[in-house]
């Protein structure tokens, strides 16, 4: 676990380098739901470059697709395509690396960062894994200010409708979208009880944790008759320290010269100390 944590700081460099180079970015999404998608990736989803058409893969689609640069970060390191091309074609006139997940690229299942989709087509993913009689888990990440989409809803509806314990719906709760406090734009609180009233079985965890949303990811697989929604709490800009966590200002923003030396440093310390725990 120490070394996915250390590795989580090492793709959140590649994030700022990628952003950095190309003037544009969501990064600080991209810093908050670094952890989550390095979970799923390394521990918890059978999903590989050599298995990325089997039938029998799991599926993930990331809902809040703004935050396409961590999703690059983390299939470049599964191996999907090399993230020196990544970082240097990032949002290029013509590149392949679009500002949102791109389907023409490997290892992504579906276009996505129109906000409220990502649910709706996993329920129908797990449906059909369910009909096909299949074993795979289907997994989605989402904003916390991305559910005031009401086809989330509709999507939380279907989920518990069809018993679809094959799901498992991930909230990237880092309270802050582009407009300032999601709480203030459009509040969730008791996110919890919303969402269980829908018929979910929900596990609230520290969202920047590697163990504690593994040991969730675990647990979803228990469920059985319903599906599963893990509420991660997060800080937006986890890892770039005081220049950046928990700052509205940075949810598209492409650091200074200076930013960029500070962000550097502190990714750089958290990642030895990891290494060291």
């Amino acid at each position: 676990m120490e070394n996915l944590k250390a590795k989580s700081f090492e793709l959140r460099q590649n994030v700022l380098d990628m952003i950095s180079r190309a003037k544009g970015g969501h990064i600080g999404g991209d810093f908050s739901v670094m952890d989550i998608l390095v979970t799923l990736y390394f521990k918890q989803m059978n999903i590989s470059p050599e298995n990325m058409d089997d039938e029998d893969r799991d599926r993930f689609v990331l809902s809040k697709g703004h935050s396409v640069e961590a999703y690059y970060a983390v299939l470049a390191a599964k191996g999907f395509f090399p993230i020196e091309e990544v970082i240097e074609n990032f949002s290029a006139f013509g590149s392949k690396y679009i500002g949102h997940p791109n389907n023409k690229l490997p290892g992504i299942e579906m276009n996505s960062g129109s906000l409220g989709h990502g649910l709706p087509v996993c329920v129908g993913m797990a449906l059909a894994g369910k009909m096909n009689k299949k074993d795979y888990r289907v997994y989605t990440v989402m904003g916390d200010g991305e559910l005031a989409e009401g086809s989330v809803w509709e999507g939380f509806m279907a989920g518990h409708q069809y018993k679809l314990d094959n799901l498992c719906a991930v909230v990237d709760r880092n309270r802050l979208q582009i407009s300032g406090s999601t709480e203030d734009v459009m509040g969730h609180d008791d996110l919890q009880k919303r969402i269980e009233g829908f018929g979910w079985h929900v596990i609230q965890v520290n969202g920047n944790d590697i163990e504690e949303l593994n040991a969730a990811f675990e647990e979803a697989k228990t469920v059985k008759g319903c599906p599963t929604a893990v509420i991660a709490n997060t800080i937006k800009g986890f890892g770039g320290g005081d220049v950046m966590e928990n700052k509205a200002a940075w949810h598209h923003k492409v650091p200074s010269a200076d930013e960029y030396e500070q962000i550097k440093k502190e990714l750089a310390a958290r990642k030895e100390a990891a290494l060291h725990e």
